[in-house]
């Protein structure tokens, strides 16, 4: 049976996912520099300052007004134009790099050319397939941990519930359902993409999918693009794609005892009854340990993910710990762009199977041009009384 209010679940304990704040409070600090302090970055940067192993010691800002009233805001005086300038003038441990698209990739081969110990970066994390191998593989040769940015399966609550699903305390997995995956299958879409490949401890090795509107499959963005479809993961498991979002947005995966279903919140948890019936159940989380650092404005309890895919690239750096152990890494960032560029791919061979990895690494999706250039080039800058904080 699969934990209830009535009957929760008896199992072994579970293993701890994240460093408390105790164990955390004895810790040397980390110096942590941020790159693209625009409205993202500032969340980032939030973050950074309230944990009590990282010190926010510089930012890279291309923004001049920007830069000024972003240092003074976080009390940093280490500022600088760009990155490679930063990582050059700077000693730094962590580098988190929130820029629009287009500037990742140079940011990030700057900081692992420096030699940091650990690199972060956001979604998506390139357009094309190359500049993400590239990411990847210039941390992977260092040895620097590389971690992805703000993703739904950061999450507390849906990475404990991977864990009781690699645990195998819900029972097999026999099949898996995506819903709502379109409009933006590059952006918002890689969310989809990213917790299923965690619920489900596997890759997407083929998919054969259908997309409409028709124009967008001629386009070279993915704005609007719906898609239809069946995905074969690496274990095996069949999923179902669909761009309806009813009954719900987001991925189901089903197992013999019943079904964890995440749609963007804590996971809900279903069991199949003596008559056959699936009800939901409590599934009990365990508190989340980093719960406090949200307490105060601007974060917001929403930003618990944030928080969590933080603390897990923090603890990595401090632990020694893999890239792979990451709640986000930049591998899982590519995976989601991979799937993204094959979907389309399909779609545009009217069903076609294709199988992942794809060979052709130039093959590239573009994102919106908010996520591509950033809201200052977009039309929609942020102010300096914004960026100062005095809004919130």
């Amino acid at each position: 049976m699969l934990c209830s209010a009535a009957a929760p679940l008896t199992a072994a304990p579970e293993p701890p996912l994240l460093t408390t704040p105790e164990q955390a409070a004895g810790r040397k600090k980390l110096r942590v520099g941020i790159v693209g302090c625009g409205r993202m970055g500032q969340y980032f940067a939030e973050v950074y300052r309230r944990l009590p192993d990282t010190e926010l010691a510089a930012i890279a800002e291309w923004n001049d007004e920007r830069r000024k009233v972003v240092g003074e805001r976080f009390q940093v005086g280490a500022l600088f134009k760009d990155a490679p300038a930063m990582v050059r003038a700077e000693k730094l441990d962590l580098v988190a790099i929130i820029t629009p698209t287009k500037f990742m990739h140079d940011a990030v081969i700057a900081a692992a050319e420096a030699g940091v110990k650990g690199i972060a970066t956001d979604k998506p994390i390139a357009a094309s397939l190359a500049n993400a191998d590239a990411m990847v593989d210039a941390c992977a040769r260092r040895k620097i941990v590389f971690a992805g940015g703000n993703l739904q399966r950061a999450r507390w609550q849906t990475q404990v519930a991977a864990q009781r699903l690699r645990q195998g305390r819900y029972g097999r997995i026999t099949s898996a359902t995506v819903m709502g995956f379109g409009g933006e299958i590059s952006g918002g879409g890689c969310q989809h993409v990213a917790v299923l490949r965690l619920l489900t401890s596997a890759d997407v090795a083929q998919v054969e999918t259908w997309g409409f509107p028709a124009k967008t499959l001629a386009q070279e963005s993915d704005q609007g693009l719906m898609i239809n479809g069946r995905w074969r993961l690496s274990t095996g498991i069949e999923c179902s794609v669909f761009a309806d979002r009813e009954p719900f947005s987001g991925v189901q995966v089903n197992t013999e005892r019943g079904a964890i279903r995440w749609s963007w919140n804590a996971p809900r948890v279903f069991e199949i009854a003596r008559d056959g019936a699936r009800r939901e159940v409590d599934p009990a989380y365990p508190a989340f340990p980093w719960r406090h650092v949200l307490d105060k404005p601007p974060l917001r309890e929403g930003d618990d993910y944030l928080v969590a895919s933080i603390r897990s690239f923090v603890d990595a750096v401090h632990l020694g710990r893999p890239s792979s152990s990451l709640f986000v890494s930049g591998h899982d960032l590519r995976q989601s762009l991979e799937v993204a560029i094959a979907s389309k791919l399909s779609a545009g061979k009217e069903g076609g199977p294709v199988a992942l990895p794809l060979k052709d690494r130039s093959l590239a999706l573009m994102p919106t041009a908010y996520r591509w250039l950033g809201g200052d080039a977009v039309g929609s800058p942020q102010s300096a009384t914004d960026a100062s904080g005095e809004t919130q």
